[in-house]
């Protein structure tokens, strides 16, 4: 039998659209570009031949649009993990479920999503300017956690793996961390052989959890060597960011596709930040519009 969704779980604003992303069903793409930044949507649709609709709400802005013939919406979530949290649950919401009888539908439909990003680059061959698509995604936030199912989805090896080499076994302060393998049709077709592939750790915050002191002393002041020196068969970490676990986590739960590209801006090695960036992620996201 299927689930009712009630008003409290499913939040539908009276003109139709969903609570947070204001997107009416209608509105959403089966192919989803995601970018932090409110003002990036603009300049992905300013490659689009054709926009639907401009929506927006909080720092949730969508434009839905055509590349080439591709239907496509892209559409900002702010930063961290909670906000894709959101992001991923409304859309499945606007993809899966009948706004009009609150049941899930009949035919579920899989949508193919990239976010593109920025990244702080872990190892000498992520210097700034590197494209990265995530191949793996460790997710330091613990937001999977709250979801049945998470163990079917992640790599528990090599969670248990870097619990080791970190040394947070057993200890209840640390995190939970949780690792999920990106779609790897998806890294196929966006990462082709012009971007590093590796594992990116998302954290909950962009100073002590990535290891950036300013006034306030870290746990562990070693925490970035340990993960710098991480190795998992041939794979290593190779830069930090903010939503990929998130999102790559809640795909697989939902049955969608997904995936997280990056330009590094800083090198967290060299201790190099370029600033200047803005014009060069215009050419990643070129490749993610042809690609996706």
């Amino acid at each position: 039998m299927k689930e009712y969704f009630a008003p409290s779980e499913l939040i539908i604003n009276e003109d139709g659209s969903v609570f947070h992303l204001h997107l009416k069903p209608e509105q959403l793409a089966d192919k989803v570009i995601l970018v932090g930044d409110p003002g990036r949507v603009a300049l992905v649709a300013s490659h689009f031949d054709t926009k639907e609709c401009e929506v927006e709400s909080r720092e949730f802005k969508s434009i839905t649009g055509t590349y080439k013939g591709k239907r496509i919406t892209v559409t900002s979530t702010g930063i961290g993990c909670d906000n894709i949290d959101i992001v991923m649950n409304e859309m499945d919401a606007l993809a899966n479920i009948d706004f009009e009888t609150r049941y899930e539908k009949d035919e579920l439909k899989s949508l193919e999503i990239v976010r593109i990003g920025t990244c702080g680059g872990l190892q000498p061959y992520t210097p700034t300017g590197t494209f990265i698509c995530s191949e793996i995604s460790v997710g330091f936030d613990g937001l999977l956690n709250f979801y049945g199912g998470r163990n079917a989805v992640c790599d528990l090896p090599l969670e248990r793996a870097l619990l080791n080499h970190l040394g947070w076994s057993g200890n209840m302060c640390a995190p939970a961390p949780y690792a999920i393998h990106a779609s790897e049709e998806m890294v196929e077709r966006i990462a082709r052989k012009d971007m590093v592939r590796g594992i990116t750790v998302a954290c909950g915050g962009f100073f002590g959890p990535q290891g950036r002191k300013l006034r306030i002393p870290l746990a562990d002041p070693h925490q970035n060597e340990k993960i710098e020196s991480f190795e998992y068969g041939e794979r290593r970490i190779t830069n930090f960011e903010m939503e990929s676990s998130a999102l790559a986590g809640l795909a697989k739960l939902l049955g969608h596709k997904a995936t997280t590209v990056c330009m590094v801006i800083a090198n967290r090695v060299a201790k190099e930040a370029y600033t200047g960036y803005k014009n060069q992620i215009d050419d990643l996201i070129k490749l993610v519009l042809e690609r996706i």
